[in-house]
């Protein structure tokens, strides 16, 4: 009989395997719609662009029946006031990172309620075999997360982001789509806790350079903030880790925020900042407080997904 640990070793190598083969199918049909796309402009455009969208929701919803078949994790999910989601309108979710899986998670279980997610991405990864320019191809924001010190030294690199963040959110207008940000910019571990002097116990620092301009070339689209807290109780696992169903539970808050008052009626750069500072950090509060109470977030009912 296999030992538990050369039976998870299986089922991480067929997962990945499965997601590897996944990304490569699903990339053919994008990578052809890419060609086509090219000498397009206007409403043909906006219509290939939004068939396009339905490669993601293919590529997630594989990825979840396998995930499911395998017993990857259990994902305990409880909801907040998402009875108004639909595929239909646009939306921003705002999350805390930990894992390269939490992209996984928050994919297959909010599939199916919001538009495809799409996410701010590090200038580097377009050079991921095939999912690199999938993702380009998607109008995912490709940006270089900077030091404060570089642009410092160098102001216009700044604004290099910010073209970009711009551009593809020009582009997310004319379809629903869904935003995700990671304010904290990274994934939390203890040593970037402390080298940046976090003010937050669970959580790093939140950067909101990125929703500010998401929130100015989308203000007049979005629905909802979908804000997540994704918990870990057994211990945040590796990518690998996940894969290899090491990580048996994992708690997810699914809480369905209203667009502040002071937010719809900032419509200048400088105006949503100011506005929105105060508001992401009395939420970094609320949740830093509900992670610090471990598995106790179930006031509201409960679906296991």
């Amino acid at each position: 009989m296999l030992s538990n640990r050369t039976m998870n070793f299986l089922k991480g190598s067929l997962a990945t395997i499965f997601v590897i083969m996944n990304t490569v199918i699903a990339c053919t049909p994008l990578f052809l719609a890419g060609l086509i796309r090219l000498p397009l402009s206007g409403a043909a455009r906006s219509r290939l662009d939004r068939s396009m969208d339905l490669v993601i929701e293919y590529w997630v919803s594989c990825n979840r029946r396998l995930f499911d078949l395998l017993r990857i994790t259990n994902v305990e999910v409880t909801w907040d006031g998402g009875e108004g989601l639909s595929k239909k309108r646009w939306y921003i979710v705002i999350s805390n990172h930990q894992s390269w899986a939490d992209i996984l998670i928050l994919q297959t279980r909010l599939c199916g309620h919001i538009p495809p997610i799409k996410f701010f991405t590090k200038q580097q990864l377009i050079w991921i075999p095939f999912l690199g320019v999938a993702m380009w191809l998607l109008g995912f924001p490709y940006v270089r997360r900077m030091s404060k010190r570089q642009i410092a030294e160098n102001p216009k690199l700044a604004e290099i982001d910010r073209q970009s963040t711009l551009s593809a959110c020009a582009g997310f207008r004319n379809h629903p789509t869904t935003v995700l940000n990671f304010l904290e910019g990274t994934r939390f571990t203890p040593e970037k806790h402390a080298r940046q002097d976090a003010r937050f116990r669970s959580l790093l620092n939140p950067k909101i350079g990125g929703l500010v301009y998401t929130l100015a070339a989308l203000e007049d689209r979005l629905h909802y903030f979908v804000d997540v807290t994704i918990e870990y109780p057994d211990g945040i696992p590796t990518f690998w880790e996940f894969m290899k169903g090491e990580c048996h539970n994992v708690q997810m808050l699914v809480h369905c925020r209203d667009i502040p008052a002071t937010l719809a009626a900032s419509h200048e750069f400088e105006d949503i900042r100011v506005a929105l500072v105060p508001w992401i950090e009395d939420l970094w509060q609320e949740k830093d407080a509900r992670l610090r109470v471990g598995n106790d977030i179930s006031e509201t009912s409960q679906a296991v997904l």
